[in-house]
């Protein structure tokens, strides 16, 4: 009997124990290893022209078109900075400053308070105007240039802030609306209705109590607007001539390169435009990341 008891210890002990497949062999499926390839390809194509449009942005026309374009500079030209501020780009980044921010906050608000209607509440034309909104997404632009030149015109608002800053509210309103509309949806509904049995209003509950929870939402698809606010080139081209933003101006300074012959100049002026933006993404990227993942979670 203990000699039975021996051998199947001994045969058991020789087995191989089978582990089920775990998360690290999960890790190296095709899948992972496609996405993860795509990512570090489209990571290289964004990182390299910024860091080496930072290094050049300190280097002379000669060392940016010498023999090694990616060696560090001999000696940091900061000048390049200063001459690029005094061919305009100080005020044309006031003038980008001044718009973005207030039409990023009318965008923020108007959106906010349309998304939340259409995804509370039910009434007659609801899905009619979420779609009509989510079809302005794919409306291009160009289309609207000419008849929307003549709108503001009329109303006297060519190369103004205000009639620049409404335009930007109404190019950006579709897509806050979109994504906002399916953030709301996932908020708990109870919150809201508490709200509104102890006597709050419609107003009070949604500024008070919704919109502050809606706050990884509305930091997202603000990052969002952000970048296409201040990237945008064609709206202000044809409705603030006499007052151009930044995009503009490193248009012009473009098309002077080839009479002046300063590279350095104008690569410093692209450092400008590009660093706000990219400090307020790494302020806010793990808020613009939870509000992804919130909108996309039900």
């Amino acid at each position: 009997m203990t000699l039975q008891i021996d051998v199947e210890g001994t045969r058991s002990e020789d087995q191989p124990t089978a582990h089920p497949a775990g998360p690290k062999d999960r890790s190296f499926s095709p899948v992972n290893v496609f996405s993860h390839t795509v990512l570090i390809g489209w990571s290289i194509l964004v990182v390299v022209p910024f860091v080496w449009s930072l290094i050049a942005s300190l280097k002379s026309t000669g060392e940016i078109f010498g023999d090694n374009p990616w060696a560090l500079p001999k000696k940091l030209l900061w000048d390049n900075f200063s001459k690029a501020w005094d061919k305009g780009v100080g005020d044309y980044l006031g003038n980008s400053i001044v718009v973005v921010v207030f039409g990023v906050a009318g965008t923020m608000l108007f959106g906010s308070m349309v998304a939340y209607v259409l995804a509370r509440y039910e009434f007659p034309g609801n899905r009619f105007i979420y779609y009509l909104f989510a079809a302005g997404m794919m409306f291009p632009t160009f289309l609207a240039i000419v008849p929307l030149f003549f709108v503001v015109k009329n109303f006297g608002m060519i190369s103004t802030y205000q009639g620049l800053i409404l335009v930007y509210i109404a190019y950006s309103l579709p897509f806050t609306v979109f994504f906002m509309h399916a953030f709301f949806r996932t908020l708990p509904t109870s919150i809201a209705e508490a709200a509104l049995v102890d006597g709050a209003s419609h107003a009070t509950t949604f500024f008070r109590v919704m919109l502050p929870m809606a706050k990884p939402g509305l930091l997202s698809v603000g990052i969002f607007n952000v970048l296409g606010q201040w990237n945008q080139f064609v709206l202000p081209s044809f409705l603030s001539p006499e007052k151009p933003v930044l995009s503009q101006g490193i248009a012009t300074l473009l098309g002077s390169q080839r009479y002046e012959n300063d590279w350095g100049t104008l690569f410093a002026a692209l450092t400008i435009a590009m660093v706000p933006v990219v400090v307020v993404y790494l302020i806010f990227y793990r808020q613009v990341q939870a509000g992804l993942t919130g909108a996309t979670l039900k």
